[in-house]
């Protein structure tokens, strides 16, 4: 089941930006996917770590269906996170020793000493539809191949809540459209709750909804006519 998000009052500071970042109200529904847009420095990273319990608001409440995430200690913000998000990084997060399958199931090793049942199948049923070698290593992929891997990685253990920063930053438009498709489908495919932080203007109107950041602060963008 998908979680729903809500923020009150929410402040986070960043870097050099005096006022930072204030969210007076925001909700998400349950199984929605947002874009989040805005410049480089605006906060859009910044956001994200604060949804994912990365780093903690500075003020205010961020509440995933009924839970508040930033009254739970850190352990347990751990295994929150662990239990119910995936996260699919800018830089990918890999490690180029290891295979496309071996990087995929790693989450699986930091919890248990063995693979639960029906992990690796389903860790190679998701690479096979998203058209990568299971055993080759990494650093034999190309960009779009370690971004496909990297999404399948959060989305294996099947999160109700999927983080994405940057998903198609280093991607051509073409490689980019198909991780798009990709990361949207398997999302479907688990309902779960997808926000994206993006520049990527083609990918934020695939989404549900998008929202602005603009001088700290977060709003509907504005939707273009169409011609």
């Amino acid at each position: 089941m998908s979680l729903e998000l809500t923020l009150h009052e929410v402040a986070l500071a960043f870097g050099r930006t005096p006022r930072g970042l204030r969210i007076a109200t925001w909700h998400v529904s349950a199984g929605a996917h947002v874009a989040v847009c805005g410049p480089s420095g605006s906060g859009k990273t910044t956001l994200l770590d604060a949804l994912a319990g990365l780093r903690r608001a500075d003020e205010g409440g961020i509440v995933w269906g009924s839970l508040d995430i930033s009254k739970l200690a850190q352990f347990e913000l751990d295994r929150w996170r662990r239990d119910n998000m995936g996260l699919v990084f800018q830089q990918f997060e890999l490690f180029p020793g290891l295979s496309a399958l071996e990087n995929v199931i790693l989450p699986f090793r930091f919890t248990a000493w063995s693979l639960p049942s029906g992990a690796r199948e389903s860790a190679l049923d998701l690479l096979e539809r998203a058209g990568v070698p299971p055993t080759r290593l990494v650093a034999c992929l190309s960009r779009g191949e370690m971004q496909r891997v990297a999404i399948v990685r959060a989305l294996v253990r099947r999160p109700v809540i999927v983080l994405a920063d940057e998903p198609t930053a280093s991607l051509d438009r073409a490689t980019g459209t198909e991780v798009t498709a990709l990361m949207r489908a398997l999302c479907r495919e688990v309902s779960a709750t997808l926000i994206v932080a993006t520049h990527d203007r083609a990918l934020a109107n695939s989404l549900d909804h998008v929202y602005e950041i603009e001088d700290g602060m977060l709003a509907p963008a504005v939707q273009e006519e169409a011609a």
